[in-house]
């Protein structure tokens, strides 16, 4: 339970990937860990432990336990920091008949409706000028307050609502934040130079997000269930983190957690890019190693792609596959896809089979139904730049994508000892 308890927490004080980092690197500092920059040449040893952080909303971290990774490789847990949600745009007050509303674009692929008639806020971080133009100084913001909302039409107004209704982004979706008869389009800039005690000439740029207030919950008879935001995937981070955090390595033990998934991570500091295989040759070099050294080490490593799994859900079991079904509470999650937007296969599934098994734990598997598709993960997109096996998993979670999300603290437990057995071995 304290594990589980600790997950929420982490969850509560993220509300967005820059805060997933934040807090990432808060829990390695305290065990030690350090950070790195890739414009600085640097050397490692056995015993190094570090990280590497991109553009505020990714980072690497890295335990060196022995040298010789030609014949060891990396092992390597990969997750992503962002969920979906809603961007705020620049210039974004409009003043409505003494409404002022936020212009903002949907992020990824969240639920739409279970956003509507929720207290929510604003994080993210804000780029302040600096002397240097190339260098300016980037500050977090969590506005920590009951700010906004999305309201609803009155069913009055739409008595076919409860039939479904198709939300247009731009009309229906944006958030009122006052009813200030003065709001102008400076509005939330003086809101967030209040807030971060600047003058708000001082301000070039944003990237906010909305996030629900609501704090994540245990719920349930027995406190067996998680009621939460963002659980994809930050159950993945935290757990994966953990277990890290928790294991003295053998070889090279390596925790990636990327921005922009839910996007299809298109950056540089998503993992279609070469944040991989960057920072994976930067510490086979710092180690002394050649390219051929590096390159051996690929082969022999050994990717997990955590990312969360489709449960079945007892109102809608018409959507899950006949044989291969994912219940809550009863272990990991093995995805696997024939058109590989997962990158399972027999052999990498295997492995982690038998991780299970040393952990003690049962696993499960998930395939869409048949002429069904699925969404992805990173697993297939790290392939693409870092050629190692790689597994897809996850845990079993019900609405996904929703405002509030619904897993499971046994699961929790068990893919945490997983992780543990695999950063061991």
């Amino acid at each position: 339970m304290s594990l589980n308890k600790e997950l929420i927490d982490f969850i509560d004080r993220s509300p967005c990937s820059y805060f997933t980092v934040k807090n990432t690197k808060n829990l390695l500092d305290k065990v030690g860990f350090k950070e790195y920059k890739f414009s600085e040449k640097f050397s490692f040893k056995g015993g190094e432990k570090g990280y590497f952080i991109v553009n505020d909303s990714s980072i690497i971290a890295f335990n060196i336990g022995n040298e010789n990774i030609e014949e060891g490789g990396f092992k390597v847990i990969a997750s992503h920091s962002d969920s979906p949600g809603f961007r705020i745009k620049s210039k974004s007050p409009i003043v409505d008949k003494g409404i002022i509303k936020l212009n903002t674009e949907v992020y990824g692929g969240p639920i739409y409706s279970t956003w509507l008639d929720r207290v929510l806020s604003i994080a993210g971080r804000v780029i302040v000028r600096e002397n240097n133009p190339f260098k300016p100084k980037t500050l977090l913001i969590n506005i920590d307050r009951d700010l906004l909302t999305i309201p609803n039409l009155a069913i009055h107004m739409n008595r076919e609502v409860n039939k479904g209704f198709a939300y247009d982004p731009q009309k229906h979706l944006l958030p009122i934040i006052s009813l200030d008869k003065k709001g102008n389009e400076k509005f939330l800039l003086d809101l967030l130079a209040e807030e971060l005690e600047i003058n708000k000439e001082e301000i070039l740029d944003c990237d906010l997000y909305l996030y629900d207030r609501q704090k994540s919950s245990l719920i349930g008879k027995n406190e067996e269930m998680i009621s939460a935001g963002r659980q994809d995937n930050l159950s993945m981070v935290y757990t994966s983190l953990r277990a890290f955090i928790d294991t003295e390595p053998m070889g090279v033990n390596v925790l990636l957690i990327t921005d922009n998934e839910e996007v299809g991570s298109n950056s540089i500091q998503g993992a279609d890019s070469q944040i991989a295989e960057n920072s994976f040759e930067r510490i086979a070099l710092a180690l002394g190693k050649n390219k051929e050294d590096y390159l051996r080490a690929v082969e022999n490593s050994f990717v997990i792609s955590a990312d969360m799994a489709h449960g079945l859900h007892p109102n809608f079991k018409e959507t899950t596959d006949p044989t291969n079904i994912p219940l809550l509470g009863e272990g990991p999650v093995i995805k696997y896809s024939s058109n590989k937007a997962y990158t399972s296969d027999a052999y990498s599934a295997s492995v982690f089979m038998e991780l299970c098994k040393e952990a003690g734990v049962k696993f499960q598997t998930f395939y869409n139904l048949s002429g069904k598709t699925g969404g992805t993960t990173i697993g297939p997109i790290t392939a693409k730049y870092f050629r190692a096996r790689s597994v897809d998993v996850g845990n079993p979670l019900l609405a996904m994508h929703s405002v509030r999300e619904l897993g499971s603290v046994k699961d929790n437990l068990s893919i945490y000892k997983v992780f543990k057995e695999f950063y061991k071995g």
